[in-house]
């Protein structure tokens, strides 16, 4: 999750919002206008104002200290916080008589394709946890945190194979 909290040393909402950001326990970057010219103009191109506070989520600008918008984006951004794998799955067992997750899809660019999967590979174990099927790895994949190391264990045709990646 990305905070940027614009602020001003004279502001009494700046300080109400970075206390309140710490208590919730959100990391953010402050970037003081009245110190920094560049900060100032990328919140006039973000708002169309300069006054603070303006607080960024994820790209998301929140103008003034405005609780209700801060907490909605806030929990919008830690539910996308799961990381994505990338592959469309199906159970294993009623295609290739194998019991298992078989990948149907690979998308680019994402972890699933960074492990070497194919499409028609049929994934058997997911840090060292046995995969029988298509709801074993779903869950398996949803208890993942991003940037946590990923083993995956599959078989390809008749050779079993060991991978790892990052999600």
């Amino acid at each position: 999750m990305s905070v940027v909290l614009y602020t001003s040393p004279t502001c009494g909402y700046c300080h109400q919002a970075k206390a309140y950001l710490a208590q919730k326990g959100v990391r953010y970057t402050e970037r003081d206008i009245s110190a920094d010219a560049q900060a100032g103009v990328e919140i006039m191109k973000l708002t169309g104002q300069t006054g603070v506070p303006v607080i960024v989520v994820n790209g998301q600008p929140i103008i003034g200290f405005n609780r209700p918008a801060l907490d909605q984006a806030l929990a919008a951004a830690a539910s996308s916080k799961k990381p994505r794998f990338g592959i469309k799955i199906a159970d294993a067992d009623k295609t290739a008589q194998k019991a298992g997750a078989l990948v149907g899809h690979v998308q680019q660019g994402l972890p699933g394709q960074n492990a070497g999967l194919m499409q028609g590979d049929i994934i058997t174990e997911l840090n060292t946890q046995s995969i029988t099927n298509a709801a074993d790895l779903a869950k398996a994949l949803g208890a993942l945190e991003s940037g946590s190391k990923v083993s995956i264990g599959f078989i390809r045709g008749t050779d079993n194979i060991k991978s790892e990646t990052t999600v």
